[in-house]
């Protein structure tokens, strides 16, 4: 039964949009030689010959990105793409056969063009809609698959969590089948341990199998299949990146190959160019409202201190490159010449009369707008570290130099939290860790607001 309406719903999707791509096709002619009009309107029956070849590269196209396969699990976005993918061939295609099977006739380019955004557009809204008809359904008990669970940990408690906020899949979960009976943990029914999954298939009424495994599980993955065997269900493999993956993890495909990524930079493609953006524009504009301040500093400094206003100091920063980031200088010209580098304490001895009062208000780090600009650093990412303090973190630390897979900012999450100065290195980078993970453009506004909000003061800041 379940079967039959898989086959049902698949038909009826498929003949919509048949229809809509029909219709997308006769709504371009008419917009371009009725709506926007032309002196001489070509018969509509040339374009008519043209619904044939249509419709048959349209249904063909579909098929082949696979459009109609069950999308429980799947995005707007990803089918969306396919449907955009789909069309974009289907016209190339459209465009060859017009070529060279009907060099009598002449098509107005600008139809081709409407159609074919129309043909996206159209079918991508219509997608939309039959969809969130049937998450409506399923949230209310219908249109439901019957799924079990294989596995332990973390990967089968992310799956049960994940199933239980989304009703709106339709996945209703029996129970688990693990060798710890921890399913009253996770909130599932416990069926039993993972050898016992045939018997479990022939007792209950199972649509799909999702396998959530551990990594230190898999070489039980082919007994599990080999006890599956021919049951007539679907079997999704859920890989443990949640052990492996320190960083982004995710999956893609190339070539019809998956590649799991354990680790990557969030920022790459458009979420660098954005990221750049973002940083040059409300840099820009930051640098030109500091810029009497800046100057007042500069001539206070020189005039109480004497010495150079600006002190460069070697930081690391993306992908562990070296650069000198920018400070008004807030302790004496020699301050380290017998100590080397070390952290700021209270009532630090080497400061000046003025540096005190700079860095309590994070004032010395504007001149590092010059360095956001210059792109060395960011408005927003983990604080930068010297090169000396980064090889003693990195070995007390694990993971400590994944906080260089961004660049380096003036403020971060860790530092409106709190973990600034000279406080706990591992809870600084948890937060930076955090950040990274959940990196937007959202968060990083939301971070700048955070800082105006509380203020440039720092009790850490010495």
């Amino acid at each position: 039964m379940l079967k039959a309406h898989s086959r049902l719903f698949e038909h009826v999707a498929f003949v919509t949009d048949i229809g809509l791509i029909a219709g997308c096709w006769v709504a371009a002619y008419g917009l371009r030689f009725h709506v926007l009009g032309v002196d001489e309107v070509p018969p509509f029956r040339d374009y008519a010959l043209q619904l044939v070849p249509i419709l048959l590269v349209w249904g063909v196209a579909y098929k082949a990105f696979d459009l109609y396969r069950p999308h429980r699990l799947g995005s707007y976005v990803s089918e969306w793409l396919d449907i955009a993918k789909a069309s974009t061939l289907g016209v190339l295609v459209l465009v060859f056969i017009m070529t060279f099977a009907f060099r009598s006739y002449e098509y107005s380019r600008l139809v081709i063009g409407l159609f074919w955004i129309s043909s996206i557009v159209t079918a991508s809204l219509a997608r939309g809609v039959f969809r969130e008809i049937l998450r409506y359904a399923r949230r209310r008990g219908y249109n439901q698959r019957y799924a079990v669970v294989v596995g332990s940990g973390e990967p089968a408690t992310e799956v049960l969590r994940i199933l239980r906020r989304r009703p709106d899949t339709g996945i209703r979960v029996l129970g688990l089948l693990s060798d710890k009976r921890e399913a009253r943990e996770v909130g599932a029914r416990w069926l039993g341990g993972i050898e016992e999954i045939r018997s479990v298939l022939q007792a209950h009424v199972v649509d799909m199998v999702i396998l959530a495994l551990p990594h230190s599980e898999y070489p039980r993955l082919t007994t599990v299949l080999n006890e599956i065997g021919d049951e007539p269900v679907a079997i999704h493999l859920v890989p443990d990146l949640f052990s492996l993956a320190s960083l982004r993890g995710g999956v893609e495909e190339f070539e019809s190959v998956p590649f799991i990524h354990l680790r990557e930079s969030p920022l790459f493609g458009w979420n660098r160019v954005l990221k750049r953006a973002f940083d040059v524009g409300l840099g820009a504009l930051a640098l030109l409202l500091a810029l009497p301040a800046m100057v007042a500093i500069a001539a206070a400094i020189r005039l109480t201190s004497g010495g150079p206003v600006l002190y460069r100091q070697e930081r690391m920063g993306l992908d562990g490159r070296r650069f000198r980031m920018l400070k008004f200088r807030t302790m004496r010209p020699d301050a380290e010449a017998v100590t080397g580098p070390r952290w700021a304490v209270p009532d630090d001895p080497r400061r000046t009369g003025l540096g005190g009062f700079l860095r309590r208000w994070s004032l010395d780090e504007l001149p590092q707008l010059v360095n956001v600009l210059r792109g060395e650093m960011s408005l927003v990412g983990p604080r930068p570290e010297r090169p000396g303090f980064v090889e003693e973190f990195r070995q007390r630390v694990p993971g400590y130099m994944l906080r260089h897979k961004v660049k380096a900012g003036i403020t971060g999450w860790a530092q409106v939290n709190g973990w600034r100065g000279n406080t706990s290195i591992e809870k600084r980078i948890e937060y930076d860790l955090y950040y990274i993970e959940r990196w937007s453009l959202a968060f990083d506004l939301k971070i700048l607001l955070q800082t105006l909000w509380l203020g440039f003061r720092n009790r850490n800041a010495y």
